[in-house]
């Protein structure tokens, strides 16, 4: 792994500010076809450097007011990094128990984008939940959680 790693600085870039956010990155998986490692955000709650971001540049430029400091997508990509998709996010809650007091946005399909929506999960009474808001919605315990294959 450390070789991949020294060999890929973008992507060793990439576990850094997935660290320096608050995202506490981890290995979850190893492609045996390409070799890659996935590394995703561990944190046990929202990486709190990622926190009160809409989901997308649209859903910023659509706020008249109160606009929040920024957005999940375009925050992801400057990382080098993607948002988990509700699939991986429930891979991630089968490692752990994550998002119990704050939820998370998750990759959302474009038929719910393009109706004005965006889906976020969180881990509550035990079960991991999918919801769904405007995607020009923020809150001070909703972030993102990326990930990265090395």
């Amino acid at each position: 792994m450390q070789a991949r790693l020294e060999a890929n600085a973008e992507k060793l870039w990439s576990i850094n500010e997935m660290e320096r956010t608050g995202g506490e990155p981890d290995v979850v998986g190893h492609d045996k076809k390409t070799g890659e490692f996935i590394f995703y955000d561990c944190s046990p709650e929202s990486p709190k450097d990622r926190r009160s971001l809409c989901y997308d540049r649209e859903a910023l430029e659509s706020r008249k007011e109160n606009k929040p400091k920024g957005n999940a997508i375009d925050m992801a990509a400057e990382m080098g990094v993607e948002l988990l998709t509700e699939e991986q996010y429930r891979g991630l809650q089968k490692l752990g128990e994550f998002d119990t007091k704050t939820s998370s946005w998750v990759k959302t399909p474009s038929a719910i984008r393009k109706l004005g929506g965006a889906l976020f999960c969180d881990r509550r009474f035990d079960m991991v939940f999918v919801y769904h808001n405007g995607a020009e919605s923020y809150y001070a315990g909703r972030a993102f959680r990326g990930w990265v294959r090395v």
